[in-house]
């Protein structure tokens, strides 16, 4: 089972800071990622895998000068990121093969700077408080609870 929960959040001017650096990272590396695999296909080779593209556009990117700022944001988020990016490849390629329902999907598109920011967290990168949402390297966030709630999900997987 699988629980969501929407808060409005109020965060301090640095984790500002902190958050919009947190997303660009995020797309930095979910777009790297999603170069590297349209110019693989473009030469006929495989498309590299989930553990692959975490070494070269993670890992080995912190240890280089001109990506050292990798390293100041949590890696739970950009790991997710390229988990996203191998699941979106999954579901345009079983859309493609029919092996999905409804319209066809299209393949991955990149990040663009103006558009919905997004991050995600695991367990180990987040915990909820009363009145508080801790993100890894992020810090504490005032959140303000929903004062009615209009919709719940909850989501079973068969696993």
């Amino acid at each position: 089972m699988k629980g969501r929960f929407k808060y409005r959040i109020y965060p301090t001017p640095g984790q500002k800071y902190r958050l919009a650096k947190l997303f660009g990272c995020v797309r930095v590396v979910w777009n790297d990622s999603l170069a590297c695999c349209q110019q693989k296909y473009k030469s006929g080779e495989k498309k590299p895998t989930n553990t692959e593209l975490q070494k070269q556009f993670i890992t080995s990117s912190k240890k280089t000068e001109e990506r050292e700022w990798l390293s100041e944001v949590s890696a739970i988020p950009l790991q997710q990121s390229l988990n996203d990016l191998n699941q979106a490849y999954q579901n345009f390629f079983a859309s493609t093969k029919g092996q999905r329902k409804g319209k066809p999907i299209k393949p991955p598109r990149f990040k663009k700077r103006k558009s919905k920011q997004t991050a995600r967290f695991t367990k180990g990168g987040f915990k909820v408080g009363q009145h508080k949402v801790y993100l890894a390297k992020i810090g504490k966030l005032k959140i303000v609870s929903p004062v009615r709630v209009t919709r719940c999900s909850i989501i079973s997987n068969s696993n």
